[in-house]
């Protein structure tokens, strides 16, 4: 191991696992296992390439240091950068260090040259290997996920052609390895075996097989015997079989030996040259699969197996099916006497593999195969599931699902969810054999971590969504077995995917939008749009190192039926490929289904529309605005109990942000209302450009923006540095507004100034853009201000209307049923009847009574029973009359005093 990188490595090894060096640092023990978490990890001091957990039978984890840190691995030019005294130095690093071969065995055998992505305009040191006359094949070197897919490129045709190290030769080759990857050739090599690479798994090297027949032939040696090493995955399986027939009809002699598996992580053979995983044992265990693999006949393998294990019943798969293998020892006995007998001169295995044909008995028990990938646990609920692959014998896909425990605990109940989960897959065997096939299988099962939302999940630093993750900058796929493999993290999700259907190629992105969102709603636009991409980093903002805001405001977008606001939301939505959706309506929703609503998600916006419907009163009241309280501090919004017999609560926090969206505006305590942002639609200013603009964004396809999302948080290290510098700035700037007083409404606005800018960091925002949604935020700002002093438009126009009636009367109260002037009570229905007779408008009762309780100018009490003054007045003056109620139901308010007295 070079020098600066063995530094590096181990200073980083002792720091994360605690390891203590021992014998002058020859070797490092008692660190923390990762996987099982005892004291038991070690590695050699001198080349910590490998360490491994030393609990062989209950962990025995091993990772390879690229695992543990790939950052180490990756920009090897910047690490190594060539001199004039080798101009390869990038390179020749990058095969010690990142390949684990020895440079004096193959430093000659390769070149360091560049390459150059114009799309991507980004570029790279590469190793390059010549494969003929203007012919080669190249591995980018410096952080290669940056090219995505490609990793390597091919110049010139290479079908029918292999590549051979230099120093081989075939002529003298007893037996010839075939792999795929020139990588794997060169390992094999280091440990004695004579490999060439075919470069692809679909490449049958016809040319080349054939010139080495002629060379045989014309020297007279004997062929070498093949051997199709490809890799381990569903093309190298397939083909590895189609050529192994193929050879064989050519007339070589062939086998097949695969590299052995050990986890998710597929491993070839440079991993486990890298890992020491090719000695002698070794390979004799990777013929052995091959021989697994290639097993014409479900009798052939299971003799195969039990030649290896001697087992006397077991389970095992062919051709996709599951089959149960079982031998009478005593008619073993007796058989291989009777061959014996038979054939004196045949060997004993033979005599046994003879015998076993006839005292052995093979048994299908499903028409299908129930694979177990591993475990996953959702903590919070105390919920588990093992998660299965089902594979056919035909061509279908194979069917992906979770088992219970109890699903798995008994043959009966296997079957049913087996029929459940993959139709027309059937289980005939017994509890005992499927115990068997499963206990094998579930010996040191993988655990993958889960989450039941859908987003940013805090506790690993990652983001999870169905179909991708992201973590430090960095996109992960969904792996074969429906998790990510995020380095030492395994995640997926359980919650769904909320909808979301991501383009994750960044190519497709496009922001001729941004114009027409501009020219379509202003300003208001590019706050709104700050606002949707604070909601990807919601969690940081809330918690993150270096910010830690502990809040972050609501959005609340309002104003006149067609001024565009769900045209904004909806296109908005799109960025995040989520398509015709703008949000729910909470007042038609349960408070369970609410609560669901607001925990399935994080970072990410959950918009809540026509909120104000509630009618007071009602038997199922509408939706109160003092639920969302907690939601602006990350914190649970509703606690519930959890199923079992102790006495847990379930409360899971908020994660994402609020988004309202409705004609009238939020009426709630001024608590809630200094948690939002608050952005008014009217209908002036709408032009012909407008609407077609509108429109334009309306029609926009989903697969042409939902990039927006993918692209910015791959920036995430950018956005939350450039928000840290920011923030400040423009907090400091609205406490200096004297029109601006409450400090959360500073803070609220300030992280949406700071959020304009951030926008920089993911698109191409114009200045003058940014100008005006600066300027236009400072003027909400003071506008809520204002707006939270004040009493909501219908409470003003009430109490207009109150004071004008009561003031044409110079001594009877025609509309307080008080008796004395310390409050005020107020019957609805009778200010409605006073109102009409006097031909004067009274807003309807009903938005009235969504409001009334805000009142600030006369401070709402409470809704009694009061014993009427104007009533008693009436019934006294007018005795001939019928006579009124003596009590009213009354809307009770403090007086001009102030005093609530009665």
């Amino acid at each position: 191991m070079n020098p600066s990188l063995h530094s590096e490595v181990t200073s980083r090894l002792l720091r994360d696992y605690a390891f203590k060096q021992k014998r002058s640092g020859e070797k490092l023990e008692s660190g923390q296992c990762p996987s099982c978490g005892k004291k038991t990890l070690w590695a050699f001091g001198s080349a910590p390439w490998v360490v491994r957990c030393n609990r062989l039978n209950h962990c025995g984890a091993e990772l390879h240091i690229k695992d543990l840190y790939p950052d180490l691995f990756e920009s090897w030019s910047d690490r190594f950068q060539p001199t004039p005294e080798n101009p390869k130095a990038s390179a020749d690093a990058y095969m010690r260090d990142a390949r684990g071969f020895d440079l004096d065995k193959v430093r000659d055998w390769y070149s360091q040259e560049s390459y150059y992505s114009h799309e991507l305009k980004i570029g790279s040191a590469t190793i390059r290997f010549p494969l003929g006359a203007d012919l080669y094949w190249e591995r980018i070197i410096d952080q290669a996920h940056r090219f995505g897919d490609r990793k390597a490129t091919f110049h010139g045709s290479y079908g029918g052609m292999w590549w051979q190290p230099p120093i081989l030769n075939l002529g003298d080759a007893k037996e010839l390895w075939i792999v795929e990857g020139i990588f794997d050739s060169i390992a094999l090599l280091h440990h004695g075996i004579a490999a060439v690479s075919a470069m692809s798994c679909i490449n049958y090297p016809a040319l080349a097989l054939r010139g080495l027949a002629e060379q045989c032939a014309a020297t007279g040696k004997p062929r070498p015997r093949l051997v199709w090493g490809l890799d381990t995955d569903k093309a190298g399986t397939r083909y590895g079989k189609r050529w192994l027939k193929r050879s064989r009809e050519e007339g070589w002699e062939a086998s097949i030996a695969i590299p052995k598996q050990a986890g998710s992580k597929k491993r070839d053979w440079n991993d486990l040259h890298q890992l020491n995983k090719l000695e002698a044992q070794d390979i004799s265990e990777c013929r052995y699969l091959g021989d697994l693999m290639a097993a014409p006949s479900a009798a052939e393998k299971a003799r195969l197996i039990y030649r290896r294990t001697s087992m006397s019943q077991f389970a095992f798969d062919f051709d996709s099916k599951l089959y149960w293998f079982k031998i009478d020892l005593d008619a073993l006995t007796r058989e291989m006497d009777a061959v014996r007998h038979a054939h004196q001169h045949m060997e004993e295995d033979e005599i046994r593999d003879e015998a076993m044909l006839k005292a052995g008995t093979v048994t299908n028990i499903a028409t299908c195969l129930p694979t177990v990938l591993y475990y996953q646990a959702n903590a919070a609920t105390d919920e588990a599931w093992y998660y299965f692959r089902v594979g056919f014998p035909h061509e279908s896909e194979p069917a992906k699902n979770t088992f219970s425990s109890a699903q798995i605990a008994s043959a009966t109940e296997f079957k049913k969810r087996l029929l459940g989960v993959a139709p027309g897959a059937f289980y005939t065997g017994s509890t005992g054999q499927l115990d068997a096939y499963l206990k094998e299988q579930m010996h040191r099962i993988k655990s993958v971590q889960t989450i039941d939302f859908v987003g940013y999940a805090k506790e690993h630093g990652c983001y999870v969504y169905a179909d991708i993750a992201v973590k430090g900058g960095k996109l992960f796929t969904l792996n074969d077995e429906d998790f990510f493999d995020v380095g030492r993290l395994s995640i997926k999700t359980i919650g769904g995917s909320a909808g979301l259907s991501i383009n994750t190629d960044l190519k497709t992105l496009d922001y001729g939008w941004l114009e027409l969102l501009w020219r379509a709603f202003g300003a208001k636009a590019i706050v709104a749009l700050a606002f949707w991409l604070g909601s990807l980093f919601a969690e940081q903002i809330r918690e993150g190192e270096g910010i830690k805001q502990k809040s972050f405001p609501f959005l609340e977008v309002v104003g006149e039926p067609g001024a565009g606001k769900s045209t904004l939301i909806e296109f908005l939505w799109k960025l995040f490929g989520r398509r015709d959706y703008e949000g729910f309506d909470p007042s038609k929703s349960s408070l369970a289904a609410r609560a669901r609503n607001f925990a399935q998600v994080s970072n990410l916006p959950v918009v809540l529309i026509e909120g104000d419907r509630g009618e007071d009163g009602a038997k199922v009241k509408g939706f109160d605005w003092n639920e969302l309280k907690t939601a602006y501090n990350g914190r649970s919004t509703r606690a519930r109990g959890v199923k079992n017999a102790g006495n847990e609560t379930y409360e899971p926090p908020f994660r994402g942000t609020v988004v309202i969206s409705q004609n009238a505006e939020v009426n709630a305590s001024e608590a809630v209302l200094q948690r939002i942002v608050h952005l008014y639609f009217d209908r002036a200013g709408q032009t012909a450009d407008t609407f077609a603009a509108a429109r334009a964004l309306e029609q926009m396809p989903v697969e042409d923006v939902s990039a927006f999302l993918l692209s910015a948080i791959l920036k995430e290290k950018d956005v939350l540095r450039l928000f840290a510098e920011r923030m400040p700035f423009y907090q400091e700037k609205l406490a200096a507004n004297p029109e601006v007083k409450h400090q959360r409404l500073v803070k609220n606005h300030a992280q949406i100034m700071a959020l304009v800018d951030c926008l920089t960091a993911v698109m191409p925002l114009p200045r003058d853009y940014r100008d005006a949604a600066q300027t236009k935020l400072v003027r909400m700002a003071v506008e809520r201000q204002q707006a939270i002093g004040a009493d909501h438009p219908l409470v003003q126009e009430f109490w207009e209307l109150y004071d004008h009636i009561e003031s044409a009367e110079d001594d009877n109260a025609v509309l307080n049923h008080a008796r004395g002037g310390d409050v005020i009570a107020i019957s609805l229905r009778h200010f409605e009847q006073v109102a009409n007779d006097r031909r004067l408008n009274l807003p309807p009762l009903t938005d009235l009574k969504r409001v009334l309780k805000t009142s600030r100018a006369r401070k709402f009490i409470d809704l009694r029973v009061v014993n009427s003054a104007i009533n008693a007045r009436h019934n006294a003056e007018q005795t001939h009359a019928p006579k009124r109620p003596v009590t009213v139901k009354c809307w009770v308010f403090e007086g001009r005093s102030g005093n609530k007295g009665a």
